[in-house]
């Protein structure tokens, strides 16, 4: 990093907390500001300043809605610095107190989140990494290893892989057409890995420290449902990616960090929507062991408009063994993260969606989907893709095997660890083959796989060569 720009980094972290200061500490509870001279707000200023700072000044060279969605990303950090100056001096919540104070923080999400809703941007794929990428932020909500949520090192890095199928698109989009768009998708990874998570590991180990003698903090005002109310949602598993649904789901009663999430996901902010698996949908778990878990059991989302008319939608875990995801429409958060290497993974029908298998599997089957979007950690045997027309599929891992049939149109994405895999099409055109680049920094690199051949009959048989367009 040169010199000059370093200083200015520096210049940038005094002035935040001089800023801080000059304000009389209005802020925070003590008033005297000797908050903001904590070692850990310190150094989320220089987090800010560095790593957000960078990400801006690309913003600025773009302009427009990438600019916009920056400063809010910007306003969730100092929304976030806020809360970090308040823990110092506020006694440990109860579920109703915590959900009202992690407010200003959803608000500013929900705020990102619209941006990317209504008539889609031209940058649309900027606008969804960037407010996909405000979910890490929810790593000071974890308060125990009962509260639900992962731990918050994890936590941050799990959230930026959602964020990160679009700005893997972004690379490739403007690899040879922009160079600040570039930029700026390398910088908002950079503020989250190794940002942020070096922050969080660095200064909150085990999650926030809240104060012993400090003030209480104010718990929201309880509402009482109206008769003609649907019934709450079900209790969301361990993390913000919750389990929310109209319907009348389960009368277990919302404890511990459901009760907390149950309120912020109520504003639909980013992470709301996101599916997971919760216990009470393992077949280990089952009190009758039917060994299936129908779409009822499971608690998802599920709404009238995403029908397909096809078959009613499906998202749950068979004997199981198979996880099933049929007829998802306009889906984007469909999260599955407990599985293991002896289940498979069946996708049907499904559009306009976005799908992610956390951990490794033995094999995974996309069937006759439409832009659909599907990330995955890994395969033992094979991933196949068939039937389908435009799709997306990224390989985070290992894939011994990839099969592409009768496609049309596939932008695959490969692993490092996923390059001596072999690949193999039929009956399939505009297939596009994309891998990362010799070092970190290194732009990822686009193959075309040939959909048309040439034979000649030599020597008494057929010699096969693919047919290159390469525009000479």
């Amino acid at each position: 990093m040169p010199m000059e720009e370093k200083l200015v980094q520096r210049l940038e972290s005094a002035v935040m907390r001089l800023e801080a200061l000059s304000a009389g500490g209005s802020s925070v509870g003590t008033g005297d500001g000797t908050a903001v001279l904590d070692p850990s707000i310190i150094a989320f200023d220089d987090l800010r300043s560095q790593f957000l700072g960078k990400v801006l000044r690309a913003a600025e060279k773009i302009g427009g809605h990438v600019l916009d969605i920056t400063k809010i990303v910007e306003a969730a950090f100092a929304a976030q610095r806020e809360l970090l100056i308040k823990i110092k001096e506020t006694k440990k919540p109860d579920n109703s107190g915590l959900t009202e104070f992690l407010k200003p923080l959803n608000d500013v999400i929900v705020k990102a989140t619209k941006m990317t809703e209504g008539r889609r941007s031209d940058y649309f794929n900027q606008l969804k990494s960037a407010a996909d990428s405000l979910s890490a932020l929810a790593w000071i909500a974890y308060t125990g290893k009962d509260c639900g949520m992962s731990m918050q090192i994890a936590y941050v890095e799990d959230s930026w892989q959602m964020a990160e199928f679009y700005s893997n698109k972004i690379l490739v989009e403007f690899k040879n057409k922009d160079p600040n768009h570039v930029e700026w998708a390398k910088a908002l990874k950079e503020l989250y890995l190794p940002g942020l998570r070096d922050y969080v590991k660095s200064h909150y180990p085990l999650g926030p420290v809240w104060s012993a003698t400090g003030k209480t903090a104010v718990s929201a005002p309880s509402k009482a449902p109206s008769p003609s109310a649907p019934a709450p949602p079900a209790p969301p598993p361990s993390s913000l990616f919750s389990s929310e649904s109209p319907q009348a789901s389960s009368s277990r009663p919302t404890k511990g960090m459901s009760a907390v999430f149950d309120e912020i996901n109520s504003g639909k902010p980013v992470t709301s929507g996101l599916r997971k698996v919760t216990d009470d949908m393992k077949t280990k778990n089952r009190a009758d062991r039917t060994g299936v878990v129908n779409a009822g059991e499971k608690e998802v989302r599920v709404s009238s408009a995403s029908v397909s008319k096809t078959g009613p939608p499906k998202f749950e875990l068979q004997m199981g063994r198979k996880w099933v995801v049929e007829n998802q429409v306009g889906e984007k958060n469909l999260v599955i993260d407990d599985c293991d290497t002896k289940q498979s993974v069946y996708v049907y029908g499904c559009k306009a969606s976005v799908l992610q298998i956390k951990g490794k599997v033995n094999n995974i089957t996309i069937d006759k989907c439409t832009k659909m979007g599907v990330v995955f950690a890994g395969v033992v045997a094979a991933c196949e893709v068939v039937n389908c027309n435009g799709v997306e599929v990224q390989c985070q891992g290992s894939a011994p095997t990839i099969s592409i049939d009768n496609t049309n149109g596939c932008q695959l994405y490969l692993n490092k660890n996923s390059l001596e895999g072999s690949i193999t099409t039929a009956k399939s055109s505009e297939i596009n083959v994309l891998v990362p680049g010799d070092g970190p920094d290194d732009d990822w690199g686009e193959h075309a796989l040939p959909q048309q051949y040439a034979h000649e009959y030599k020597d008494g048989r057929f010699v096969t060569t693919p047919v290159s367009h390469s525009g000479a």
